[in-house]
């Protein structure tokens, strides 16, 4: 099942529904963003979304508001707390990408201006194109993950059914994928 059919047949947590009708699958342009997404997605890896969904405010106390440059200076104190906080998904590789990850952001901020320039210097790529980008370029970003964010932040087709009201709302907003429609999958 979809998860536009799931949030359409009320088989899924409210959070989820939220985040599908004003979220998933909509253009995003915020550096901040686009970390967070990156971050929550690291984080789903072998979790439910909905567990993510309940944790994020946790999320975004524990990571300084997805602030990167804050990010990217934690320290071990940081990452001690971080381990122990039962707010977010306690798991060291998941917690290290986060600030490795902060770094690697800052350097494609100084050199694109933004993350959403360097992704958009990279469209069209196919999904297997971009999984090997973002492994030479981030760590703890295997396929699935490269290609949820992708999918979560508008660069690549696919995030809600045609049919799907929210589609028509994404598609009015000029997603990265409607602007050329070389296949992404």
């Amino acid at each position: 099942m979809s998860y536009c059919a799931a949030v359409r047949q009320g088989s899924t947590e409210p959070c989820n529904v939220e985040y599908h009708d004003t979220e998933y699958g909509f253009p995003t342009r915020s550096d901040e963003a686009l970390f967070e997404r990156l971050i929550l997605e690291i984080n789903q890896a072998g979790l439910s979304w909905t567990t993510i969904l309940k944790k994020r405010a946790g999320f975004r106390q524990a990571y300084a508001g997805f602030d990167i440059a804050a990010v990217a200076a934690f320290d071990e104190a940081d990452r001690a707390r971080l381990l122990g906080d039962a707010s977010i998904i306690r798991n060291r590789l998941k917690v290290n990408a986060a600030i490795e990850n902060a770094n690697r952001c800052l350097r494609l901020i100084a050199e694109h201006g933004s993350l959403a320039a360097w992704l958009d210097s990279l469209h069209p790529l196919t999904t297997e194109e971009w999984a090997r980008v973002f492994r030479k370029t981030f760590v703890f970003t295997g396929g699935e993950i490269v290609r949820e964010f992708l999918l979560s932040t508008g660069y690549i087709t696919g995030a809600h059914d045609e049919d799907c009201p929210v589609h028509r709302q994404i598609i009015a907003l000029g997603p990265q994928w409607a602007l050329n429609r070389k296949p992404t999958v």
